[in-house]
Parts: structure tokens; C-alpha cells; sequence
């Protein structure tokens, strides 16, 4: 039977390797030996038979695998073995899944009903922790308590952390939950990882329970909640959880809460108004239409403060403004001369002013109301104010402020008030009276100066009265017998305010005459004052050196001097004016063209009339307007009212070939051509006019041009004022004022009348216009 056995393979292999079941016999076997099938059904153990050479059955292996159990790790060779280097792959059991097997109407085959026999019994399946547990994660809530002592407003920090528990391979991981403004980083607390136990072995699901605390790495975590599917986990395993614990407060989360609020249970303070514009915050936009509307207006207000403080009674001068864009408010002091106080005008610095005293407040203040503030409607003419403890009187205030209470308010300002203190009798040292040596200013330097300096000399006066010499026949007031007949000429230069006296030589006056007094400043004894133009008129008597003269009369000249005092009474050759000019001009450079620059102020290519008397003044030629008319029509042979580049060369310069021996430029006509001169002055006011056109149009191409996105800007402000296409010159005017460049209404007409000559002054097509002149900037970028 052994042998018979052991002929039967397959049965040998299965009890070899100790799965020991009955096999069908064969077909062939039935038909052969048909009285042995109960022996061959016979179960065999063959660990039972002796392990002797020709006992033992050999394995067949389909595969035949080497384990590699030798590594290196770190740079250490290790083995690998289970519960040395890793430990056992965790299984567990799940319940089996239910036969899908579908066979239809046809019976189930052999290995259909073989498989199917031999699964019959089991009720559960062992799978892989990471199959079966793969995204299973247990999720619990819990805080902890940490330290603070950087500040004295709270005292600890309660943290609130979400611990999970991978189910997959029993790793861990604490997160922390972000909060705005913390202060602290958050996030992940502790990366995933298996975490220790307190009795030495790693963290196990069953530590995890609510309302106990999870000791991991010196941190104590109360373990509050969980969610859910961790407690429906649990109680599958026979494990429930406790109930929700409440989660501690601090100080920090207290102040979340409040701020989480919809009512503000505490009004704001200073700090935390500051603390919001240090990171950016707060109300940026509060009162931006205020702003908007009102900036660069200002209500100034005159007041004074009368300070008897100081030794002395003094009234102090102070400006009041209060700006209308932000509601603030500026004191100034207005110093007056030699007043000996420090020059610090700013009183009080632009800022809101509380009304009342003024009161020192800590950061945590809470912060005043808008009623609370000083506003300038507040203020009037005639009133007393009380701002900073001290006591104003406002007497007036300026044009802008009047006009703001009677078109805002509907209230118009009393009258100024005169607030002016008599002078006050300053005691100063006599004047020590003048000596008559030298003139009155050497003498007067002796006084005002300690090291006395020469007197400055009056070149204007020097240059317009060069040559005035008024004269005046004049007698001795009280004469001896026999200076009776003696008769004199008092000469008064106005140049210099000198004064001289000359005796004209008389038949058989038996006295030597000439000079009887030389030039030089005098002083009138009887007035004690120096000699002036009017102590010399006609009946009137003067004093020098104990001689009194009285006037007896004046000549033509002088009485025409009297009559006009800045008219040119001297008499010029305008012949010799026209010669003496050309041969100045030519030494003045060597160019022509830079004569002419020199003198073309407006750098326009034209001589007007009031350039060419510019010119004649520099050379010395004090000439009436109607010479100076003379001697441009000279030079202007077109007769046009200006002289232009090529007639100025004709003029100035000689003919490089000629016909004629000597030949000589055209006479001067010296007559008054009234015509001439309307077309001089009207040529004058028309380059004026053209120079004001290219200025203001240039002003206005910078302003649109060069400043990025303005033209945006002024669009979107001409969309405030108004919706259509076509604006008046005072819309666009007012336009230009609020994005903060103001023009004059005339300078806003010029440049649209430049631009678009034909356009109509009431309905400017103002797109058209803003481009035109940023594509015509270059026309007028630079200057002739």
C-alpha cells in the first residue's frame, strides 16, 4: 500500500505540504481496477515516516526566490529583518465580499464548483492595512496652552490644533488652523510621523480619547471633539468617545470675538486707529468727496492776542486757517519788525483742534466726535475765541472767507475791526544837527554807522536828469547900499541835487564877480533843510552861509522842468543819433546776427518800437517818443510799424559792391509821420498778444503732454461737470482748476483760439481740443 501510495504523486504533494484532501480517481483508473478506490482515497501524514535517505518526497517549487536580507543604510550595512529593521505588515480583517459570479442558466463548471466549495466557510477576508484602510483618517480637535511674555496685555495663548490619526500605518500629524493677525506662524505643527508613547511604544488608537491629554513632545494637548466618522469608528470597535469638552478662552480670542462683532461693543482708540494706518488700513476713503470739493480752500481769519504775560503790554498778531478739505486747522503768528522774538511763526501746527482746553490723551483715549472739533463756520468778525487756552480776538478776515459765509452760509461778516495801538514814543538819541561841511549824507554816515561808509549814489536819478540845470535870477533880501545893484544866478543841477551861485559880470559895479558860491550840496538856513527845487521859486527867499537871496524869477527852461519834470528838453541831432548808433551797434559784436539777438528781447525776428528805444537807451540816447519813431522809420524800409532781420542789415551794414565814389545810406527824414507811428504801436501790442498766445498755449501743451494719464484725468473730470460733447471756455477753465492747475479764462480762450481758430468760444468740442494740442506740443516746445 506504501508503494501504491507513493505512486500517486499529486496526493503525495498535497500531504507534503500539509493541505491533505481526497482526489477524484480517474476514468481510466475506474476502468481498470475498479476494487482498489477505496485505497487510494486514503489520507497519509508522511511527517510520520522516518526521515532516512529514500523516504523523504522532494518539493516541486515553481519559484525559487532568494531573500535579500544584507543592506546599507546611511552608510551602515544592516540586515533586514522583520522586527529588527521593520516590523510585520499589518493585516486585518474585513468582512468577504459577496459572490458575483454570474453563470446565467448554464450549470457552474468543475472549477467554478471547486472554488466555490472551498471559500464556503470563510467569513472574512485579511487584507493590507494600506488597502484597507487606504484614506481613512480619524480627526480629532484639541488646543493647548502656551506662554506669553513678550507683553503685558495677556499672559498666555490658548492654540487650537487638529490632531490626525492615519489608520493606514498609525502616523500622525498636528495641524494648526491659520488666524488673521496672530502674530505667530501656523500651519503644520508637527509633520506626520509615528509618535511615541508615553510607555515607551508608538501612539495606538485607542490612546486617542476625548476629554484626555495627549502628551507628545512636551506639549500637553486637551483633546476636545472629534468628528464624525472617528466616532462612528470607534463605536464599531467597541471604543465611543466622550462628549464635546468646551475649548478655554484667552485674552487675544476674546478681543477676535469682539472685533467679530456687527456693533462695536468698545469705540475705537488712538492706538488702534494708528495700528490700522501702520499696516495699511483703516478708512482711506473717509471724507475723499470733501477733499475732493474743497481742497485748496482755506478760511483765513485775522485775530490778535493781547499778551500780558511779558513784562510789557504786547498785542500779538495771529492768522486763523481752517482748510476745508480735512476740517483742520493752522494758527500762525505774524511777526512784526523788530519785535525781538524768535522767528517761529507756526503756533499751532495744522491739525484738528478740540474745542475747549487742550488735554493730553493716552493711546487707549477713546477717539473724539466730528461736533467735538473747532470747524471755521464756527468763527465770525467781532469775536472772541478761546482755542489752546488762549484768548483771540478775531477783527477780519480776507475776501475768499467773506464770500464763503455769504454763498455757503447765507451770512454775510461784519466790517473790519480797527484793533491798532497808538505808537508808542520810542526814545531814541537827537539827530545832532548838520555841520554844512560836506554833503548831508557824508554827515549822516557818521550817525548811522560807526565806521562811516560813502554815501550810494542815485543812478537812476543820474541817468534820467543827466544834464537838468534849473536857473534863477536872484538879490541879496536885506543888501547893503552898496550891494544894491548887484544881481545873481542860482543854478540847482537835478541830476545830483546840487546847488551853485554865480555873479554876472556888471559895467562900474566896482566889485569882483564870478563865482560867488561853489557847486555842491547846500543846506537852507531857514528851513534846515537841504536845498529842494521848490525852495527856489519865484518870490520865495533862501539862506546859505548867513547870505539871504531873494528870487526874482526863473528862465524858460526851468519853467518848462516845473511843468514836466521827466520830459527830455535836450535837443539831438538825429542825423548824428542814426550815425553814432550804427558805429555802436558794429562794436558791439562782430556779428550782425548777434547785434540783432542782443536787442530782440522776445526772440520773435522783429524790432518793436518799445525794443528799439531799449535799444537807444543803452547807447545813451534819452529821445522823446516821437524821435524814436524818427529814427526806427529810418531803419524800417517797408514801413510795416517793425523792423525786421534783413532791414536791420541794410541799415547797419555798408554795400558790399557799389556804383558810385563813396557812396552814403539814405538821409533821415526828420518829420513826424502820425500814420507810422499808429502801425508802430499797434505791430507793438500785436507781438505782445503773440507772445502771450505761444505762452499760454505751451503752458497748456506741458500740463497735457508731459504729465502721464492727465488727459484721462481731465476726461474723467469733464464727465463730472458735464455730459455732452461741447463745453464753454469756463467749463474747461474749471476743469483745469480742480486736477490742480489753475488758468486765467484768457489764457484758456488764447489756446483754444490758437488750436481751432474757427471754433466757438461757448460749445468747444473739448476731446478735439485736448488732442489737437497734444499733437501740435512740438509746434511751440521751443523758442524761436
Amino acid at each position: 500500500q506504501a508503494a501504491a501510495v507513493f505512486a500517486q504523486r499529486p496526493s503525495c504533494l498535497a500531504s507534503v505540504t500539509g493541505l491533505a484532501f481526497a482526489k477524484p480517481p480517474l476514468e481510466s483508473d475506474r476502468r481498470t481496477k475498479g476494487s482498489a478506490l477505496p485505497a487510494m482515497t486514503a489520507m497519509v501524514d508522511l511527517k510520520s515516516l522516518p526521515n532516512l535517505p529514500g523516504f523523504s518526497f522532494p518539493e516541486l517549487k515553481d519559484h525559487y526566490p532568494r531573500p535579500q536580507t544584507w543592506n546599507r543604510v546611511n552608510g551602515t550595512r544592516i540586515e533586514q529583518k522583520e522586527g529588527l529593521s521593520h516590523d510585520r505588515p499589518k493585516f486585518v480583517k474585513v468582512p468577504k465580499a459577496q459572490d458575483t459570479w454570474r453563470t446565467g442558466g448554464l450549470p457552474d463548471s468543475q472549477s467554478r464548483a471547486n472554488f466555490k466549495n472551498a471559500g464556503a466557510g470563510i467569513e472574512h477576508d485579511q487584507l493590507p492595512a494600506w488597502d484597507a484602510f487606504d484614506r481613512h483618517v480619524l480627526r480629532f480637535h484639541g488646543y493647548f496652552k502656551e506662554a506669553v511674555v513678550e507683553t503685558n496685555l495677556e499672559n498666555h495663548r490658548v492654540r487650537k490644533v487638529i490632531i490626525y490619526y492615519y489608520l493606514e500605518d498609525d502616523t500622525c500629524q498636528i495641524i494648526e488652523p491659520k488666524q488673521d493677525n496672530s502674530g505667530i506662524p501656523q500651519g503644520q505643527l508637527i509633520r506626520r510621523h509615528r509618535f511615541p508613547a508615553p510607555n515607551g511604544d508608538y501612539l495606538k488608537v485607542e490612546d486617542l480619547q476625548v476629554g484626555s491629554i495627549l502628551q507628545i513632545y512636551g506639549r500637553s494637548i486637551m483633546l476636545t471633539d472629534c468628528d464624525p466618522f472617528t466616532r462612528e469608528y470607534y463605536q464599531q470597535v467597541g471604543m465611543e468617545q466622550g462628549p464635546p469638552e468646551k475649548t478655554e478662552s484667552d485674552p487675544w480670542l476674546e478681543t477676535r470675538e469682539v472685533m467679530k462683532a456687527t456693533h462695536a461693543l468698545q469705540p475705537r482708540t488712538y492706538e488702534k486707529i494708528y495700528r490700522e494706518v501702520m499696516l495699511g488700513g483703516g478708512h482711506i476713503n473717509a471724507d475723499m468727496q470733501q477733499f475732493l470739493e474743497k481742497d485748496k480752500k482755506v478760511l483765513r481769519f485775522y485775530c490778535i492776542m493781547d499778551d500780558v504775560s511779558t513784562p510789557q503790554f504786547e498785542r500779538r498778531p495771529f492768522i486763523i486757517m481752517f482748510f476745508l478739505a480735512d476740517d483742520q486747522l493752522e494758527i500762525r503768528e505774524q511777526y512784526p519788525l523788530n519785535c525781538g522774538r524768535d522767528n517761529f511763526p507756526i503756533f499751532f501746527r495744522k491739525a484738528k483742534m478740540p474745542i475747549g482746553e487742550f488735554k493730553v490723551e493716552g493711546p487707549q483715549a477713546q477717539p473724539r466726535k466730528k461736533h467735538e472739533y473747532v470747524h471755521g463756520n464756527d468763527f465770525r468778525v467781532n469775536m472772541n475765541v478761546t482755542l489752546l487756552s488762549a484768548n483771540f480776538f478775531i477783527y477780519d478776515a480776507d475776501e475768499f472767507t467773506r464770500r464763503y459765509f455769504i454763498e455757503e452760509l447765507g451770512e454775510e461778516l461784519e466790517p473790519r475791526v480797527d484793533v491798532q495801538l497808538p505808537e508808542r514814543a520810542v526814545p531814541r538819541a537827537k539827530t545832532p544837527p548838520y555841520t554844512g561841511y560836506g554833503s548831508w549824507d557824508d554827515s549822516m554816515g557818521s550817525v548811522t554807522h560807526l565806521i562811516p561808509k560813502p554815501p550810494k549814489k542815485d543812478f537812476i536819478k543820474l541817468f534820467r536828469h543827466e544834464g537838468k540845470v534849473l536857473r534863477f535870477k536872484a538879490k541879496f533880501a536885506n543888501p547893503k547900499p552898496e550891494d544894491m545893484d548887484r544881481i545873481f544866478v542860482v543854478s540847482y543841477y537835478l541830476q545830483d541835487d546840487t546847488l551853485s551861485i554865480h555873479e554876472p559880470p556888471q559895467r562900474n559895479l566896482g566889485i569882483v564877480t564870478g563865482r560867488f558860491l561853489e557847486k555842491g550840496i547846500h543846506m537852507n538856513q531857514l528851513t534846515g533843510q537841504l536845498f529842494q527845487p521848490n525852495d527856489l521859486l519865484p518870490g520865495s527867499q533862501i539862506k546859505v552861509y548867513n547870505n539871504e537871496f531873494l528870487i526874482l524869477d526863473m528862465d524858460e527852461y526851468s519853467k518848462k522842468v516845473f511843468q514836466n519834470p521827466d520830459a527830455l528838453m535836450k535837443q539831438f541831432d538825429l542825423e548824428a543819433v542814426v550815425q553814432k548808433l550804427r558805429e555802436s551797434m558794429r562794436q558791439q559784436y562782430p556779428l550782425v546776427r548777434d547785434i540783432f539777438r542782443r536787442f530782440d528781447s522776445d526772440h520773435d525776428g522783429v524790432l518793436t518800437i518799445a525794443e528799439f528805444q531799449q535799444a537807444l537807451e543803452k547807447f545813451g540816447f534819452q529821445l522823446p517818443p516821437e524821435d524814436v519813431v524818427k529814427v526806427m522809420r529810418h531803419f524800417d524800409t517797408r514801413k510795416d510799424g517793425q523792423v525786421s532781420y534783413n532791414e536791420f542789415c541794410d541799415a547797419l551794414l555798408d554795400s558790399d559792391y557799389t556804383t558810385a565814389m563813396m557812396p552814403s545810406k539814405a538821409p533821415l527824414k526828420n518829420f513826424h509821420d502820425q500814420g507810422y507811428a499808429e502801425r508802430a504801436v499797434m505791430k507793438s501790442a500785436e507781438r505782445a498778444e503773440t507772445l502771450q498766445v505761444r505762452k499760454a498755449t505751451k503752458e497748456l501743451g506741458d500740463v497735457l503732454y508731459k504729465k502721464q494719464n492727465f488727459v484721462i484725468r481731465i476726461l474723467k473730470e469733464m464727465k463730472h461737470i458735464t455730459h455732452e460733447d461741447f463745453v464753454s471756455c469756463e467749463q474747461i477753465q474749471s476743469a483745469l482748476e480742480q486736477v490742480g492747475h489753475p488758468f486765467h479764462i484768457e489764457d484758456v480762450q488764447r489756446a483754444i483760439l490758437y488750436i481751432m481758430p474757427n471754433a466757438d468760444l461757448a460749445a468747444v468740442d473739448f476731446r478735439q481740443l485736448f488732442q489737437a494740442i497734444v499733437t501740435s506740443f512740438h509746434d511751440l516746445s521751443a523758442s524761436r
